[in-house]
Formats: C-alpha cells, sequence, structure tokens
C-alpha cells in the first residue's frame, strides 16, 4: 500500500520515479530488488528505510546491509543514498497526533502509553534510541493538546537469549504493574512501528489486549501511521531536500532539529558482544 501510494504522490508533484521494495530479513530480499533495479537500468536511488528512530538495527545495520549489496553485485549497482531518520518529521507526527487526540477526548481517563520494539540495553548505551522516543512522545502529546500528560514508555518483541539484558519494561509486564496501581483503562500507541504488521498485531492486538482483559483494564491500540496522507507526502519531501537543486529546508519538530543526510560518525555502533564462555 505504501509503494502505491508514494508512487502516486510523487507523479501529482512531476516526479517520475519508479518506487521499489526490499526487505532485510524477509522476501522481496534487499540484494534481489537492487538487482532488479540495475536490469531496469537504474544508476542512482533514494533509499527510504521504514525506521524512524536511530539504533544499530534501526540505522547502521541498513546501512551496513546496502554496503553488503554494493560489493555483492559489483560496478552495476545502483548509488544507494540512505535518507534521514523522521522521528521529529511533522509528516510522520501529525497523524499520529490526531489520532491521540480523538482517543483521549473519547476516553480521557485513559493512561497514554507508546511502545516501541525493545533492543539490547548494550545496543541503546550507544544510541540515542531512547531520548528520541522520549522526544517524540513528548511532541505527541503536545500537538495533542495535553502537554505535560503523564504517559509511559514500554517495550515489545523481544527476542534473543535469556541473560542478554534488553530494554524494559515489556508491555504486558506493565499492565501488571498498572493494574496494581489502580489504573482502570489504557490507549496504545505502537510509536516505534510505521505499520500494522505482524508484530503490532500479535504483540499487542493479540497479546497485550488478551493482558488487559484478564487484568479487566479497557484496552485501545491506536493505529500506526500507516499511508496517511502527510507521512507519504513527508517520503516525498524527504526526497526533495536530499536532491532538488534549491533544496526545501528540512523541517523537524522539537529542539533537536532535523537529522542530517550522513549520519554523524561512530553514530549508532553495534552492541558490545560478550565474549564467549569457555568450555571447561
Amino acid at each position: 500500500m505504501l509503494v502505491e501510494a508514494l508512487s502516486i504522490e510523487l507523479k501529482a508533484h512531476g516526479h517520475d520515479l519508479p518506487v521499489y521494495f526490499g526487505n532485510r530479513h524477509w522476501h522481496p530480499f534487499l540484494a534481489d530488488t537492487v538487482k532488479t533495479m540495475s536490469d531496469d537500468g537504474v544508476t542512482h536511488a533514494a533509499v527510504f528505510v521504514t525506521s524512524a528512530f536511530g539504533s544499530y538495527s534501526g540505522c547502521r545495520q541498513y546501512r551496513e546491509a546496502l554496503e553488503e549489496v554494493t560489493l555483492a553485485l559489483g560496478p552495476s549497482t545502483p548509488r544507494l543514498d540512505k535518507l534521514r531518520l523522521f522521528y521529529n518529521h511533522p509528516g510522520f507526527l501529525h497523524p499520529l497526533a490526531e489520532r491521540i487526540g480523538q482517543c483521549l477526548a473519547e476516553r480521557p481517563e485513559a493512561r497514554m502509553i507508546f511502545t516501541a520494539h525493545s533492543i539490547p540495553v548494550s545496543m541503546a548505551q550507544g544510541c540515542d534510541y531512547t531520548q528520541q522516543l522520549d522526544e517524540a512522545a513528548t511532541i505527541l502529546l503536545e500537538l495533542a493538546g495535553h502537554t505535560g500528560r503523564p504517559y509511559d514508555l514500554v517495550y515489545q518483541s523481544r527476542s534473543g537469549p535469556p541473560q542478554i539484558p534488553w530494554l524494559e519494561p515489556d508491555i504486558n509486564d506493565h499492565l501488571e504493574s498498572l493494574a496494581q496501581e489502580g489504573i482502570s483503562e489504557v490507549a496504545l500507541l505502537p510509536l516505534g512501528f510505521v505499520s500494522d504488521h505482524m508484530e503490532v498485531l500479535f504483540d499487542l492486538d493479540t497479546q497485550a489486549a488478551a493482558t488487559a482483559s484478564r487484568l479487566g483494564l479497557g484496552f485501545t491500540r491506536l493505529q500506526t501511521v500507516g499511508v496517511a496522507p502527510p507521512f507519504v507526502s513527508m517520503i516525498r519531501e524527504l526526497i526533495e531536500e536530499r536532491y532538488l537543486p534549491t533544496r526545501p529546508t528540512p523541517v523537524a519538530l522539537g529542539s533537536s532539529g532535523p537529522w542530517p543526510d550522513m549520519c554523524p560518525e561512530g553514530h549508532c555502533p553495534a552492541p558490545k558482544r560478550r565474549p564467549a564462555r569457555s568450555e571447561p
């Protein structure tokens, strides 16, 4: 749906650009997509990564994947430019703020909870992931007319060995804590995701909803940004600000300003690996 919406958006603004779709972990794989682009005669491409926030897995690892594809395919590989992070872009935040405002108008007593994909603590310590999530949440509540309203930032989709610390609290554990505090209703926004894919549907609509039901909590899960027109326009604007000769001024909400085209040196390093245990 996003590919189709972006194609229409680009053509409506005079940009005759093909739009391709590739994944890092599933079909169609990135390498296959880039090979198709090369076969189609594409020599230069803007890469929009659907990860708004900076972390190794959400930023640098994508850049590394693009480099790996370039090395594997050789001289025929199109030039691949990753577009900047967009966690504080108005095109991402305004549609979400509108949904929050509508929800809280109908459910004024609901505790506002923002969820994001958990990452290893060692990864979080080397980037601005949690700070960016907090900044975006604060801006969203301000835009929705609820400046200063308490909110919770929690995590979902934890994976990996149990002995490795990941960001907490988990959404289900947090719902347990809220019920013990006497909270009766919650509203969840999956801030760390841009579409209602399987992780959102299973972790929140199935597991978290079941936890809330068991605890007697009123439960509302707000939609991700999806193909909201301002979000689709944002992608087109990110392309324009990168390539137009008369470059539009990059926009951002909050005090941090727009993320640079090129990530700062050393940004989002890989998490430190624990040394392997020696056998006795």
